[in-house]
């Protein structure tokens, strides 16, 4: 983890505390254990050895070496040699495994591009340095957009993706996507067609797309809107073929874009849909994009052939 993000954690664990010492949920004599705080707290050693270190700075807490932290005191008060039974504190933890998400991602997802991969979850929380509650965080997520899935033996394994799977993920999604708009149709908001339709013929003025503009596209339509059908069983189903998403944000060089002419089909097919569904034409939108969807696996290959030659094929220790 950056040093900037134990900081932050080691802030959030120190006021944390102090207010707990200064409202006297945490009195005076009372243990503080570090291996407890960090369950408590949801994060690392690092952060938690960094806050009490400070909060014995502060005069809030005593260090008496193997025996660990008390809570200060008067003089001549006892100190508990149990440690006070905390309730958990509830930090961000959403934020915690958001921070590292994106990069784990994208080594992942490069690695796959050339062989099946896994991933040690004790490794990549050492890595990080973050709690194990965290990476799982991380590995339940990737496992939901169909990037890594779990073996027999329990162990996170990342299958190598190939042409073929792509194209099954796509066969995937030209089955249930349709069905999915025409029942998602009834349920979305006018504005939300209208602000995905604005995007995209803001983009359309431009020669080149940056990869995060391009994400958002894709996402609008066939996360946000599709996300809307009723039927969750489609819906979870879908989510496996996310993994498809996940080169636009990586892969593709965020500096100097994607040009036009790889993606100005797929921006027009976009657009019509969604002018279709805003029209009352829910059978005519859902016909075009499984018709967009049966012309998307060329145009991804085709993207990947280009990219790949410069992805490069080191892989962090968390991965074998």
């Amino acid at each position: 983890m950056a040093r900037d993000d134990v900081a932050s954690l080691s802030r959030q664990v120190h006021a944390g505390l102090r207010d707990l010492i200064l409202n006297g949920s945490l009195p005076a004599g009372e243990r503080l254990v570090e291996l407890q705080l960090t369950r408590t707290f949801g994060v690392s050693r690092s952060p938690v050895r960094q806050a009490l270190e400070q909060l014995e700075a502060d005069g809030l807490v005593t260090s008496l070496g193997r025996k660990g932290f008390f809570v200060a005191g008067q003089a001549g008060e006892a100190m508990t040699p149990n440690p006070v039974p905390l309730d958990r504190v509830c930090l961000d933890q959403s934020r915690q495994w958001e921070r590292i998400y994106a990069e784990v991602e994208q080594a992942v997802l490069a690695a796959v591009l050339r062989q099946q991969v896994r991933i040690n979850e004790l490794r990549l929380a050492e890595h990080f340095d973050v709690s194990r509650s965290v990476t799982r965080d991380v590995l339940a997520r990737m496992h939901a957009v169909g990037l890594i899935d779990k073996s027999r033996s329990g162990t996170w394994i990342a299958e190598h993706v190939t042409p073929r799977r792509v194209r099954d993920l796509y066969d995937l999604r030209a089955l249930l996507e349709p069905a999915a708009l025409e029942l998602a149709a009834p349920l979305l908001r006018p504005a939300a067609i209208s602000e995905a339709r604005s995007r995209i013929a803001d983009l359309l003025q431009k020669e080149s797309v940056d990869s995060a503009s391009f994400d958002r596209i894709e996402r609008d339509l066939h996360v946000d809107l599709l996300g809307a059908c009723p039927n969750q069983a489609i819906v979870r189903a879908l989510e496996r073929t996310h993994i498809l998403f996940a080169p636009t944000r990586h892969l593709f060089d965020p500096v100097l874009s994607i040009p036009m002419d790889q993606i100005g089909d797929a921006l027009h097919e976009h657009l019509e849909i969604l002018e279709l569904l805003s029209l009352g034409e829910t059978a005519l939108a859902a016909r075009q994009l499984h018709g967009h969807l049966t012309g998307a696996v060329e145009r991804w290959l085709g993207r990947f052939e280009k990219e790949l030659p410069r992805i490069g094929s080191a892989i962090p220790p968390y991965l074998s």
